[in-house]
């Protein structure tokens, strides 16, 4: 039974003609998940609502500027971070949970389902975020940033379902690069209602959250098409006694035991492990530079809100050719020299951010264009080079792991980015500290053999990686 359990995964790899014509419409269907929800992403946490829950939260400060939740003194300009870091928690709480019952039934597609739609409806319910409702803001975005976490874990993990090994980067690029036209697409609107909004009638602040709440309706409308076109796998049932997600593995065991499991059979592949440690360290930077951009635009260097969203749009507009290209480049020099070429871009433009003027638009779409040719493709090669390092039959078992190093430090991020901000009062030093992650993703990475990694995994080595 688990011969057939590991053949069913991986049948789609098949050169038959009817065979391939189903896998590319799964992935079309998949590509349009990254569609769906990029948008909160783009719009909701990287443009409008740092700089707009900020100011609700200075809204209600004291005079000294501090607002106190549960009694707690927080610096109004840090709970926006501190609330990014707190959602990241609770999706690395619930992850291993979902994930385990993902590899036990092998119904994703529910379990995607509950995720997306919780995610969607949190961030529709945004357009009631006004005033001095900071507490709200902050509970809307704690749901929905841990639900879209958990959604992206049972999305990515049908990469090595979907795609066989020599079509997984072309795959993986696609649906980052999906996703960054659907957070083009809708940014143009948001421009135009923000820079418009006493044309349509609507104040600046009724604009923010109709901008918000449409990133809701649009993420639960276009996630009917990935659910309509993915299909669920037969569980994986392994043969070997004690493994993670085992027959005789109780139906109701805890996803954290699963997890322990998983991480116990990981130690099996050392280099895999080692691989995660870098990815987990890098993507952090990655991840908080996104969440915080606009806050160091809006509050260091005193730039409007339309130029941070003419800022983002450019991200969004380079980096789907920048997704695409970094896509073919790894076909060149192989996907982890650029992955490496991508962090030492990262660290020049973050070096160079701290030293842009206050006023300064030219120089932060300057850095906006550096970062769009380097984001997407960085985090698509990434999934991409993991699904090399990951054992025949175990894709889901592993993937469930690669997304919660994805979320599992994504904390630490926000923390030190908020931490700096209220020990130093400048967002400058704040966002310097976030080069610490790209140097030593950097250097970890660069000590991973990743020929051999995928040796040791029992998978063929590509001849170019």
């Amino acid at each position: 039974m688990g011969t057939d359990t590991v053949r069913t995964a991986t049948a789609d790899e098949s050169d038959d003609g009817g065979a391939r014509a189903a896998r590319q419409r799964e992935q079309r269907g998949w590509y349009f998940y990254d569609w769906a929800c990029s948008v909160y992403s783009t719009s909701v946490l990287t443009v409008f609502l740092g700089p707009y829950l900020t100011s609700v939260a200075k809204a209600a400060a004291d005079p000294e500027g501090y607002v106190h939740p549960l009694g707690i003194p927080v610096r109004a300009g840090s709970f926006f971070p501190y609330a990014v870091s707190l959602s990241v928690v609770v999706a690395v709480l619930l992850m291993p949970l979902v994930g385990a019952a993902a590899d036990r039934s092998g119904r994703k597609k529910p379990l995607l389902a509950a995720a997306a739609y919780t995610g969607a409806a949190a961030t529709t319910a945004m357009f009631f975020l006004g005033g001095d409702r900071y507490l709200l803001g902050g509970l809307l975005l704690i749901v929905a940033n841990a639900a879209q976490s958990v959604a992206m874990m049972l999305y990515n993990s049908y990469l090595p379902q979907i795609a066989p090994p020599e079509e997984r980067d072309a795959v993986s690029s696609r649906g980052w690069a999906f996703g960054y036209a659907a957070g083009s697409l809708v940014l143009v609107v948001n421009l135009v209602l923000y820079l418009a909004h006493d044309s349509f009638g609507v104040s600046e602040s009724m604009a923010v959250r109709i901008c918000l709440a449409s990133a809701g309706l649009w993420w639960g409308g276009f996630t009917l098409i990935p659910l309509l076109r993915l299909r669920d796998r037969p569980p994986a049932v392994r043969e070997t006694p004690g493994a993670a997600g085992t027959a005789g593995a109780a139906p109701t065991a805890p996803g954290l035991r699963q997890l322990m499991a998983t991480l116990r059979d990981m130690r099996r592949h050392p280099l895999t492990l080692a691989f995660l440690l870098a990815y987990l360290v890098y993507n952090d930077g990655i991840q908080t530079v996104i969440s915080q951009a606009s806050v160091y635009g809006s509050e260091e260097l005193g730039l409007s809100q339309s130029t941070l969203i003419g800022a983002v749009l450019l991200v969004q507009v380079l980096a789907v050719a920048g997704a695409l290209g970094m896509g073919r480049l790894a076909r060149t020099y192989g996907a982890k020299r650029t992955i490496l070429g991508s962090l030492v871009a990262w660290t020049l433009t973050l070096g160079a951010g701290y030293f842009l003027p206050e006023g300064a638009p030219v120089g932060f779409f300057l850095l906006a264009a550096a970062i769009g040719l380097v984001l997407g493709g960085s985090q698509a090669l990434s999934r991409s080079l993991f699904s090399h390092l990951v054992p025949p039959g175990k894709e889901a078992e592993y993937f469930s792991a690669y997304e919660l190093s994805d979320r599992g430090m994504s904390w630490l991020g926000p923390l030190l980015f908020g931490i700096t901000y209220q020990l130093t009062g400048s967002y400058r030093d704040a966002i310097l500290s976030l080069v610490a992650f790209f140097v030593l993703g950097f250097v970890l990475l660069a000590r991973v053999p990743v020929r051999r990694a995928i040796d040791a995994a029992g998978n063929p080595v590509p001849e170019k990686i």
